[in-house]
């Protein structure tokens, strides 16, 4: 009796054994998954005042073409559907509902811009589909407790904008001030995180606000009205063919205030070349990644690795800084995806995503980590500040953390 006791015993733990083993060896599967297929949706602006940044999608999809011929993802490919907002958020809201409805993808990725992205996120959240790495820097994308679905990637803009401010405060604390920023969720985050660097004691520092619609066929007005307040200094939170107006009229009318400048302003190829590069010396910003100097890049492992995924895989020019921004951002993606293992499903992709320790991505600066919790949606926490020298961006200073 003792041995067919032991005996049913072991039984026992064979079969409970064998039943978690099995279990976790099961596939589990979201919308838009299969055994041979991940399908992803995002939409991009490809036409528009702010075409420039199509860039971003456009390496997305050729990022993308590495993985699929590299064999996919744990044997999957992953089809993007990357459709054309032109950064009007009603096309978002149709396009968006289009990708989670008919097409059935598994998460939303990467799509650019403020306001398109806004006006999916209550729609996403509710249909608990991950919102993934929006491509810009509000601060809504960094709400767990509302907006549990949805995820930003780079520093947040309030975090970016008090840098600049806290920066004139200690090297130019007698700066008149003029602010130039779009009117809408991003440009009055921006806005706002400045006057909080500030500080309430510096905030009349202050002397001129000129905001623009993004519709505005030029934004000549703005600068005028800058200038005629007397700012010697400016912070602006613009992007597309306004930042390039801007930095080119400035120049045109003799005026070179002290110029700070949200990152969507900073790429060279698409925003200061049409500016005028010698119009552009001087402009000053901050970053996270090692490209915005793309001579120093080349020579870098991961610049490297950029350009020669860029000569086979992109059809573009591969010193776009947007397009190295896109490169980066699907690593992130194909981090996440790679990590869920065959647990595809949509809540086990944020748990990926909100689980990153300290992962370091290869453009990234020394020191620079991703990091997330599921109360922290903040991926990148460092910057470090760049001053444009008239060809290239230069870091100074630390990288600092937030």
């Amino acid at each position: 009796m003792r041995n067919f006791g032991i005996a049913a015993s072991t039984s026992v733990l064979v079969c409970v054994i064998a039943l978690a083993t099995h279990a976790a060896n099961v596939k589990r599967y979201g919308p838009g998954v299969t055994d041979t297929e991940i399908r992803i949706g995002q939409t991009m602006p490809y036409s528009g005042s702010l075409s420039a940044y199509g860039a971003i999608g456009k390496a997305h999809l050729a990022y993308v073409a590495k993985i699929n011929a590299e064999g996919g993802i744990n044997g999957r490919k992953i089809k993007l559907i990357s459709l054309d907002d032109g950064y009007n958020p009603a096309k978002t809201v149709e396009h968006v509902r289009r990708l989670v409805e008919q097409d059935q993808v598994l998460l939303v990725f990467g799509s650019v811009g403020t306001a398109p992205n806004m006006a999916i996120r209550k729609y996403v959240n509710t249909q608990r589909v991950p919102h993934l790495f929006v491509a810009g820097g509000d601060s809504g994308w960094a709400d767990p407790g509302k907006f549990p679905w949805t995820m930003g990637w780079q520093p947040p803009y309030r975090e970016e904008a008090k840098l600049y401010a806290r920066h004139i405060v200690q090297t130019r604390p007698r700066s008149r001030i003029g602010l130039l920023y779009a009117n809408d969720d991003y440009g009055r985050d921006y806005a706002q995180g400045f006057k909080d660097g500030l500080g309430a004691g510096n905030v009349g520092m202050v002397v001129s606000e000129q905001t623009f619609q993004w519709t505005d066929p030029t934004i000549d007005t703005q600068v005028f009205a800058l200038q005629a307040s007397g700012a010697d200094t400016v912070f602006s939170a613009m992007g597309g063919k306004h930042a390039s107006q801007a930095i080119r009229k400035m120049a045109e009318i003799g005026w070179r205030p002290a110029h700070y400048t949200g990152v969507a302003s900073t790429p060279v190829k698409a925003i200061l070349e049409p500016a005028g590069l010698s119009n552009a010396a001087g402009l000053i910003s901050a970053w996270y990644t090692k490209y915005v100097d793309v001579d120093k890049f080349k020579k870098d492992p991961a610049g490297k690795a950029y350009f020669e995924w860029a000569k086979i895989y992109y059809d573009g020019d591969p010193e776009d800084g947007l397009a190295i921004y896109g490169y980066e951002v699907a690593q992130a993606l194909e981090y996440v995806l790679r990590n869920c293992g065959d647990n595809l499903t949509r809540e086990n992709v944020m748990r990926v995503a909100t689980g990153m320790n300290n992962v370091s991505f290869p453009v990234f600066l020394t020191g620079v980590r991703a990091s997330t919790s599921p109360t922290d949606y903040r991926p990148i926490k460092n910057l470090q500040m760049m001053r444009f020298n008239g060809k290239s961006w230069d870091f100074f200073g630390d990288v600092v953390s937030y």
